[in-house]
Order: C-alpha cells, then sequence, then structure tokens
C-alpha cells in the first residue's frame, strides 16, 4: 500500500478568461488537501462526500493522469477535503482537478514538471466539461501562489509572481448561486483584452476593477464594487463567473470592506492571499 497527500489552495478571478482566452488570478489561503491510497486490486474508490461529489472531474483526471495499466492493476481510494465553497467562481474545480493531478503525478510520474502536472488537470476539466477554457489560470494560481497571468488557449504562464504579504481577500457568498448567461461575457471581449493587458503590466487592481465592472453583466450590482473601492479596496469584482465578489485590501482596511456586504443576504469570508506554492509528499 503506497498513500500521498497532496495540497494547494484556491484563487480568485483578477481578469476572466471566457471571453478572450486569457486571464489573470490571485491565489489565496482557502485550503484543499487530497489523499490517493494504492492497494492491490481494482477500481477507483471515493472515500468522503467531497470526493463523491466530485466523482466525474476526478475520473478524468485519472483517466489523463495515470497510465492505463496501473489503473487496471491498482485499487485507487480517494479523499478530498477542501475549505472552498464550489460553484461561486473560487476555483473549487481547478483546484481539484490540479490537487488530484499532483498526488497522481507523486504516484505515477515522479518526472513530471509542474506545467505537465497542471495540464493533466486542464484537459481533464476540458474532458469532463467542468470548464470551457480549462481554467489555466486558476489552475496557477492555485499551484503556485501569487498572481498568476495565463494565455489559456496555448497553456503558457506569461507572468507568475508573489503578491503583497499584508493583503487579504474579502469575499461575499450570496445566498443565492444562480449565475448569469456566461456567453454575454463575449460581446465585452475588448474590455477584457484591456484588462488583461493591465493585467500582464502588473497593473492588477486597475486590471480587476475593470474586470468587475465588465463582469456585472452577469447580474451584479456595479454599484457594491464602487463601493468596496471606495471602502478602501485596491481591486474588486466579480470572482470567475460568480455569484461570489471577491475584494482585496491590506489587511487594516478589511473590516471598512467587509461593512460593504453586510446588508446583503449571504456570508462574508475573509482569506490571506496566498503565496505558497502547491505540496505533495508520501505519508
Amino acid at each position: 500500500m503506497t498513500q500521498v497527500k497532496a495540497s494547494m489552495h484556491g484563487a480568485i478571478s483578477i481578469v476572466n478568461a471566457i471571453a478572450t482566452g486569457k486571464g489573470a488570478t490571485l491565489g489565496i489561503s482557502l485550503g484543499i488537501e487530497a489523499t490517493i491510497t494504492t492497494e492491490s486490486g481494482k477500481g477507483i474508490f471515493f472515500e468522503n462526500r467531497e470526493s463523491n461529489l466530485s466523482a466525474r472531474l476526478i475520473r478524468a483526471v485519472l483517466d489523463t493522469s495515470v497510465p492505463k495499466s496501473e489503473l487496471e492493476q491498482k485499487k485507487l481510494r480517494i479523499s478530498v477535503k477542501t475549505e472552498i465553497p464550489s460553484g461561486y467562481g473560487l476555483k473549487s474545480s481547478s483546484a481539484i482537478s490540479s490537487v488530484i493531478s499532483l498526488a497522481c503525478a507523486k504516484l505515477f510520474k515522479p518526472k513530471a514538471t509542474d506545467l505537465e502536472i497542471l495540464r493533466d488537470g486542464v484537459h481533464a476539466s476540458i474532458q469532463s466539461k467542468v470548464s470551457i477554457t480549462g481554467a489555466f489560470d486558476d489552475a496557477c494560481a492555485c499551484y503556485f501562489g501569487g498572481f498568476s497571468v495565463t494565455d489559456n488557449t496555448n497553456i503558457k504562464i506569461i507572468k507568475s509572481e508573489k503578491a503583497p504579504d499584508d493583503l487579504s481577500a474579502i469575499i461575499f457568498v450570496p445566498k443565492s448561486r444562480r449565475r448569469g448567461n456566461v456567453k454575454k461575457l463575449r460581446t465585452l471581449e475588448n474590455v477584457f483584452v484591456q484588462a488583461w493587458e493591465l493585467a500582464s503590466k502588473s497593473e492588477y487592481w486597475n486590471a480587476m476593477t475593470l474586470n468587475g465592472l465588465a463582469t456585472t453583466i452577469l447580474g451584479s450590482d456595479p454599484r457594491i464594487l464602487t463601493e468596496l473601492i471606495e471602502s478602501g479596496a485596491l481591486g474588486a469584482s466579480v470572482s470567475g463567473n460568480g455569484p461570489a465578489i471577491a475584494a482585496v485590501a491590506k489587511n487594516d482596511r478589511i473590516s471598512n470592506v467587509k461593512r460593504v456586504f453586510s446588508s446583503l443576504e449571504g456570508y462574508t469570508m475573509v482569506s490571506p492571499i496566498n503565496n505558497k506554492k502547491a505540496e505533495v509528499y508520501e505519508v
């Protein structure tokens, strides 16, 4: 029996990649951990609720990451523990696909590079129809931490750098999970191009706020973004395709920014920025 444990973190959007195939993201400290145990036998077994809910995506990662001969000779037990709310634009799917891909690499492809591990997760996300673009930008921020600026279409990292340590994301998770029609984002393609170009020059907060104003086409009230900036947020945006809204602020402005969300139906989370790279080890 061999057991490995992999861990990484969630992320928030700086620039949504759906309209252009190019995105930017920032790592946050909400964590995710996957444990994979191999035994003699055959079959894939999901040990807990989180794993069961993500079974389709996890199976797609296994099909991509594990040689077929190994799948036919080994019984795999999989457990996922996550702090990342799913279905709100906080990169839970990218975190799952990447953390499973990392654990599989440790077991079956010990010489795999970071990029190969991420590519396996991205291909599985497209194959399982969890993501339109494969969400390479999201996967990079979950895996490396800090800021990631990427060309998702060509699976290429344009920029990866650490964020200042004195920042936190203030995230509003609305009661309703309802999302707008993401196809509408393509009507604002030129705006997303401008936001991405700002991010590629490290002008992350301007990029994030421009992205935020554009993504209100999905149904958010743009006045919230204005109030967040007025209250001290450096940048604010719908995260992913929503419906969560994220603002980034220096730690001494957190309470001011949180107050903007206090009258809305839902709950607010504060998550420090994460600059730590994913880890994997044999238990």
